[in-house]
């Protein structure tokens, strides 16, 4: 059974080497570990510092493609190295390293496929009152769009199965953390969580600039990723609004014509008829992406398939 942790850089000479000595040597169930750091067009020492600490792989972009972007090509890069098991952690040591153990049991157990670190989030120090209930909100938001339990769904602390790996496909630029949930959710990959422990921090999230920036990403993340699994639900709660607000004017303008005083109010038939067919274009375009996201899950499947014949293909032998 071979582990691979793989880090997520962007200039991040300062706080690696920290965070890389802080991770596990060996692990019951384990045979073998290895490190993968994934460096996001960094202009400073961080390629340096891993590979003189002894990192195994490192996979390089030229410019920064951001998190998302930065996380598939790391379980690619894990995947081709013969990694049976991913764990996904920071580089400035935000995650306490002797989790790994806890983190990786349930998919060593057989009982999960995802496993996600839950963060002692109300106990953390440097998060302020409004990150806090913003971070509750976001996971439950997150746990309805998924239809899962997951406490803590903006946690980079994670592990995958290679299986559970072969199946992600995250196609938003931003963060990896919430579509990922959202697509183990609908796609039924057994996911699971974890409480794990943090350290202190060590400098302050590049992920946003401002709390509300974060929010309104984070929220245009979790709605694609509804629609993209959910389109006809999705797009059905959107067609209500106008189909009940036309069934309002035009009960007005019904209203107006049973008391014999319509003859000014036929603005409201004319508004109520434009927004009944407004909800019905709109329900429309849910039944056409409905039809979409059938031929997207042959896709992924296809996907799938082909990934694991060439990663097996490519597979280190032991």
């Amino acid at each position: 059974m071979k582990l691979i942790i793989q880090i997520p850089c962007y200039n991040e000479e300062e706080t690696l080497e920290i965070a890389l000595n802080d991770l596990p040597r060996q692990l019951e169930g384990i045979d073998e570990i290895e490190y993968l750091i994934i460096n996001d067009g960094s202009h400073d020492r961080t390629v340096e510092v891993a590979r003189k600490w002894g990192v195994h792989h490192v996979v390089n972009f030229n410019q920064n493609r951001g998190l998302a972007k930065g996380f598939m090509a790391g379980l690619d890069g894990c995947l081709r190295n013969g990694a049976d098991i991913i764990v996904n952690t920071d580089a400035d040591n935000q995650y306490c390293a002797q989790d790994i153990a806890a983190l990786i049991a349930p998919i060593l157990e057989g009982r999960a496929d995802m496993v996600i670190g839950e963060r002692p989030i109300d106990q953390t120090e440097h998060f302020s009152y409004l990150k806090k209930k913003l971070q509750h909100f976001g996971s439950w938001v997150v746990r309805k769009a998924s239809n899962t339990d997951i406490p803590d769904a903006p946690s980079g602390f994670r592990a995958l199965s290679r299986e559970a790996a072969m199946h992600i496909n995250v196609v938003n630029d931003y963060t990896y953390t919430l579509e990922t949930i959202v697509q183990a959710g609908r796609q039924r990959i057994p996911i699971t969580s974890v409480p794990v422990r943090t350290n202190e921090e060590l400098r302050p999230s590049r992920l946003f600039s401002s709390i509300w920036g974060y929010v309104k990403r984070s929220m245009l993340t979790i709605i694609r990723a509804y629609a993209m699994y959910k389109p006809l639900k999705c797009f059905t709660y959107i067609a209500c609004i106008p189909t009940l607000i036309g069934l309002g004017y035009i009960f007005r303008f019904l209203l107006y014509y049973l008391m014999g005083t319509s003859g000014g109010h036929v603005q409201s038939l004319i508004l109520g008829c434009t927004l009944l067919i407004m909800g019905f274009l709109t329900f429309m375009i849910g039944i056409v992406s409905d039809v979409i996201a059938a031929n997207r899950k042959i896709l992924e499947d296809t996907q799938y398939h082909a990934r694991k014949l060439e990663y097996e293909i490519n597979r280190p032998k032991k």
